[in-house]
């Protein structure tokens, strides 16, 4: 397997009088090269390279090549990697304050969420991961998260009831999955396509962008379009990392970063466009006839987690944003 290099390092050119000509950087994430995610390291990359003039080069580590994201948010925090594209999932346990972008039927749809993280409420839950021992560099996207398993269509709370659904670790996903009837079970990502083939779990949830990008309808028969939560990426960088550059040096990165939300963003759209007939292509049962008010009702609870912690106030002003 090729050899990742993690934490910032020198490249093997060095000038005359001793200083480095190039660094390169390790962006990880737990998606494939040609996923969404990979489309965004690509993105960052590249523009990290044209705005520092070949200063900084970088390398993908995809497919939880170095761990599930929670453990690539651990390597941000001593320094062992330089950048990660995470889902929310994890963060909430470095980032509390995050769990309100977890909390279901939160957000009404695509341009709301954006609207929202590119905001003032964006603004300040980055300065909030930036307390943490990380740093925020933007929001990225994963899409509006859905329902799927190989045992039976959902299209009621009740098609729920005793699924072993694989879950992020995240304490708020879990307890509106309980609400709702399923067996929530939280695990890495990089462990779910085995655990779904060898039947440890009957299905999970994810956007379109990653159901297509993991190819899951090998093991998963039915795809219900429950679209329960939105999900947001974080972009990630190492705070040791940050604190070695110039002001200038970490305008490149804030720059790299709002590059590579775009693309993901925009292959979000793209793939929400185009997957689901993928999904059917590909011999899944897409289920679209579903009301969402019920399963809503039920995940209410789930808000208690937030807001018992913090209040209402982020839910009503996340609520409020046109």
């Amino acid at each position: 397997m090729k050899h990742f290099m993690t934490g910032l390092v020198a490249a093997a050119a060095i000038t005359a009088g001793g200083a480095q000509a190039e660094q390169s950087i390790v962006i990880g994430h737990a998606l494939s090269p040609q996923s969404h995610y990979g489309l965004g390291a690509d993105a960052f990359i590249e523009k990290l390279s044209e705005l520092s003039g070949g200063e900084f080069t970088g390398e993908q580590a995809p497919a939880g090549q170095l761990g599930g994201e929670r453990d690539m948010i651990e390597g941000l925090q001593i320094g062992s990697l330089d950048v990660v594209i995470t889902s929310t999932g994890p963060l909430g346990n470095f980032v509390p304050e995050v769990y309100v972008l977890d909390l279901p039927f939160l957000f009404r749809d695509y341009d709301h969420a954006r609207n929202v993280l590119d905001g003032d409420i964006g603004k300040e839950l980055l300065a909030k991961i930036d307390q943490n021992n990380l740093v925020g560099l933007a929001w990225s996207e994963n899409g509006f998260r859905h329902v799927t398993n190989s045992q039976r269509p959902v299209r009621t709370p009740e098609d729920l009831d005793g699924l072993k659904l694989r879950t992020m670790e995240n304490k708020v996903h879990m307890e509106a999955f309980s609400d709702l009837g399923a067996a929530p079970t939280p695990m890495a990502f990089p462990e779910l396509f085995t655990a779904l083939q060898q039947g440890v779990v009957d299905g999970q949830e994810n956007p379109i962008t990653v159901i297509s990008a993991s190819k899951f309808w090998e093991v998963q028969k039915y795809v219900s379009l429950t679209g329960h939560v939105y999900s947001p990426v974080a972009i990630l960088a190492s705070p040791i990392l940050l604190d070695s550059l110039s002001d200038e040096q970490r305008g490149w990165f804030d720059e790299a970063a709002k590059a590579s939300a775009a693309a993901t963003r925009a292959e979000v759209n793209r793939l929400e466009d185009e997957g689901v007939a993928l999904l059917r292509e590909n011999g899944m049962e897409v289920i679209t006839d579903i009301d969402k008010a019920p399963f809503a009702e039920l995940a209410e609870p789930a808000y208690a987690i937030y807001t018992d912690e913090y209040g209402t106030e982020m839910v009503d002003r996340i609520k409020a944003v046109e």
